[in-house]
C-alpha cells in the first residue's frame, strides 16, 4: 500500500514541525520531503522556503550536531567528521565547527577515556592493555597520535 501523496502546503507544515523539534541537516529534510511523495522541484522549493524562514541553517545544524556528540557522547573529531560527511553537510561547515572544540578540552576527555579504559583492563597483559585502549579511542573517533601520547603520559605518571 502506497502513502497518499501530500500537498506541497502539508509537506511544508510537517517540515516546519520536523525541523522545530530538532535541528536538521539539509540532507535529512531532503530525503523527509521525497518521503511524502513529492517532486524534486516541489522539495527544492520548499527546501529554500525552510531556509528562508530559517528553520534550516547548515551552520547551525552543524555546531549542535557536533558540539552534541562531543560533549554527550564523547566522540572524537574523526568520528564527527565521518557522521556529518554522511549527512551530506559542506566540508567547509565540518571544517569550521571541528576548529571551534577547544582543544584543551578535547585532549581533557581523551585523557580521561584513556584513564577509564585504562584502568578497566588492569587483568590484562601490557600489551593487551595498549591495543585495546588505542581500538577503543580509535573507535570513538580521535587521531591515533594524540591516543598514542595519552596512553605514554599515563605509563609514565
Amino acid at each position: 500500500m502506497q502513502k497518499q501523496k501530500l500537498t506541497a502546503e502539508q509537506a511544508l507544515q510537517k517540515a516546519r514541525h520536523y525541523c522545530a523539534y530538532q535541528e536538521r541537516s539539509h540532507f535529512e529534510v531532503k530525503e523527509k520531503l521525497y518521503s511524502f511523495g513529492l517532486f524534486k522541484t516541489e522539495v527544492e522549493q520548499l527546501l529554500s522556503n525552510l531556509i528562508e524562514e530559517d528553520y534550516l541553517n547548515e551552520e547551525r545544524f552543524t555546531k549542535q550536531f557536533a558540539s552534541g556528540k562531543f560533549r554527550l557522547k564523547q566522540w572524537g573529531k574523526i568520528k564527527i567528521e565521518h557522521e556529518l560527511k554522511q549527512k551530506k553537510v559542506s566540508s567547509y561547515n565540518i571544517k569550521k565547527t571541528l576548529k571551534e572544540i577547544d582543544e584543551d578540552e578535547y585532549l581533557k576527555v581523551l585523557q580521561n577515556l584513556t584513564q577509564k579504559k585504562w584502568s578497566s583492563l588492569k587483568a590484562e597483559q601490557y600489551l593487551n592493555r595498549i591495543t585495546k585502549t588505542t581500538n577503543y579511542l580509535l573507535q570513538k573517533g580521535y587521531e591515533y597520535a594524540l591516543i598514542n601520547n595519552a596512553i605514554k603520559q599515563l605509563r609514565n605518571k
